[in-house]
This record gives C-alpha cells, sequence and structure tokens, in this order.
C-alpha cells in the first residue's frame, strides 16, 4: 500500500481507502455483517487505513463501532453530518457512541453549507478547537463549490466525485486544488459499479435496496454506451475497474481514492491490487480524447485538454 498526504492536516492516508456506503445494507443491496467485518479486517491486513462512512449509510457507522475496538490507533476515521433534527453537535455525540471511539479524525459536512447554513463551519471550526474532531471537510459536487469553499472557508479537506465518465468538476480545479492545500477524497470512481466491468447493457438491477435501480433504462443504456466506449481499457491498462480505480490516483492532488467495499474479493482487489499503480501519459491522453467525444468537457475542449497536457507534465 502507498500512502500519500492528506493535504495540509499532517494525516498519512492510504491512496485507497474503505467506501462504508455499501456494508450499510440499504443502497448498494442486502450484506452480512460477518462478511462486512471480515472486509474490514482484509482491507487493514493489507494496509488500508482510511475509512469513510456516514450516519445515512444504514447500519455503517454500527458495524464499524463493532470493528474498531482494538485497533483505533490503526485507522484514520472519517464521518459526516447529514443533517437532520438534531444539531451538528448532538449528532457528532451520537456518532461518537455508535464509533465506539472519543474522536473523529475527520469530520464532514455532506453538503457545501451557503447562506443560513454557513453558521455550520463555524460549529465544525470549534469542534476542530476543542479536540473533538481533528480535522474538517465538506463533500460537494460541482465547480461552484469546489470555489466557494477554497476562497470562503479554512476547511481541511473536500470530497468530490471523479470517474472515467466524470472527470469534471476535479479536473477544472486541479491548480487551484493544489494551490490551496486541501485534502482531495475521491469518490464515486467506479460510478456505482458501472465502470467495474462486472455489468453490460442487459443488466437489471431489480433489488430496491440497490439505488442503481431507480435509474431508468434510458438512463442505463446511455450510461452503458459511455462505458462500453472505455472498454479499450481492458486491453490497455488490465481490466476497465483496474483502470477505472487508478484513474483519478494517477492526478498528484488526489490523497485518497474511496472504494465502495462489501466483500472479502473486493477488499483484496481495492486494497491489494488497485494501490502501487497508474495509468501512464499515452493512457491518459486517449481517456481524454474519448472524454472529449462523448460531451464529457465544455465546449472549449481543445482549451481543456492543453490545460491537462501541462498539467500532465513531470
Amino acid at each position: 500500500m502507498d500512502y500519500r498526504q492528506l493535504g495540509d492536516t499532517g494525516l498519512r492516508v492510504s491512496e485507497t481507502g474503505f467506501g462504508a456506503w455499501g456494508i450499510g445494507g440499504e443502497s448498494y443491496g442486502v450484506t452480512e455483517k460477518r462478511e462486512s467485518l471480515r472486509a474490514l479486517a482484509v482491507a487493514e491486513e493489507l494496509g488500508c487505513n482510511f475509512l469513510d462512512t456516514a450516519p445515512v449509510y444504514g447500519e455503517s457507522e454500527q458495524i464499524i463501532g463493532e470493528f474498531l475496538p482494538g485497533r483505533r490507533d490503526k485507522w484514520i476515521l472519517a464521518t459526516k453530518y447529514s443533517g437532520g433534527a438534531a444539531s451538528l453537535r448532538t449528532t457528532l455525540v451520537q456518532q461518537l457512541q455508535r464509533l465506539n471511539t472519543d474522536v473523529i479524525d475527520l469530520y464532514q459536512i455532506h453538503w457545501v453549507p451557503r447562506g443560513d447554513d454557513t453558521q455550520l463551519y463555524e460549529e465544525l471550526y470549534r469542534l476542530r478547537r476543542e479536540g473533538k474532531v481533528r480535522a474538517v471537510g465538506v463533500s460537494l459536487y460541482n465547480v461552484n463549490d469546489i470555489d466557494y469553499v477554497i476562497d470562503n472557508t479554512v476547511i481541511d479537506t473536500i470530497q468530490l466525485p471523479c470517474n472515467l465518465l466524470e472527470p469534471l468538476p476535479y479536473l477544472q480545479r486541479l491548480k487551484k486544488i493544489q494551490a490551496s492545500g486541501v485534502g482531495v477524497i475521491i469518490r464515486s470512481s467506479l460510478k456505482g459499479g458501472l465502470l467495474s466491468g462486472k455489468y453490460s447493457r442487459e443488466t437489471q438491477f431489480t433489488d430496491a435496496r440497490d439505488q442503481r435501480s431507480k435509474l431508468s433504462s434510458e438512463e442505463l443504456h446511455s450510461l452503458f454506451a459511455q462505458v462500453d466506449a472505455m472498454r479499450f481499457l481492458e486491453q490497455t491498462a488490465g481490466s476497465l475497474a483496474l483502470a477505472a480505480a487508478r484513474y483519478p490516483l494517477s492526478f498528484a492532488q488526489t490523497s485518497t481514492v474511496l472504494l465502495g467495499t462489501k466483500t472479502e474479493a473486493q477488499a483484496r482487489f481495492n486494497f491489494g491490487e488497485v494501490p502501487g499503480g497508474r495509468l501512464n501519459e499515452d493512457i491518459l491522453q486517449r481517456i481524454h480524447a474519448t472524454q472529449i467525444q462523448l460531451g464529457l468537457f465544455p465546449p472549449r475542449w481543445k482549451l481543456w485538454l492543453q490545460k491537462l497536457k501541462n498539467q500532465l507534465r513531470p
């Protein structure tokens, strides 16, 4: 396992992190607690030290709280405030109990507060000063979110999507992110598993507890057409899943890539096979060309491509 700095926090995180949404059992199909605990143990054996969860991920925090005793010092634990009736501070107290710990290493807000919500930043900063959390962050979605957080807050980390089919907004702000010193946590590198190579246009997601079942047939058809355009990576990069997971790792600004993990087999791939690899510049340029063909970049794609080439150079 390779490790990277989490921005300016002083924390070193495994370059692939344990995305714990799946083990909650509510959004990616049914799971068994025994298998979830085994997946966590295998991740630890393989050097994973970053674990990301949230109270809205079903039973995820409770399962982690059962797993952590006796091994808490081996993990950098991240969770989130996802809103709700309880205040941020009250929610944190409840999470500390569920997670069986006395401090959260990284506490994130599950969106970018603006307007009346901006007082949440001050609450985060107070918790950081009090030592109840070590670092604070937000989970964001678009380029305006990135600009707002970097320009208006003293947040330690940002979490955002980046994958072969969703290169933006991350690639739009690589230089600004690097200059800011914020840590970058990448989610959705496999696009909810659609870039794992396991599914095709004929796949039907029938489990109501699987969020992919909410996609219409038209949406799935469009997504799989994009996936098929990336299947050249099965020959050039070993496998589609391997290339997809390593894609965001190929940018120096990335601190860690969260990989959703429910089973021991997934843990062995996510933390045993993915780390340590990067996509070379030839593959990255072919990916960018395919992304342009798919319409994933703004109309001024030539300018974007030139910027990307400059940022990929040593």
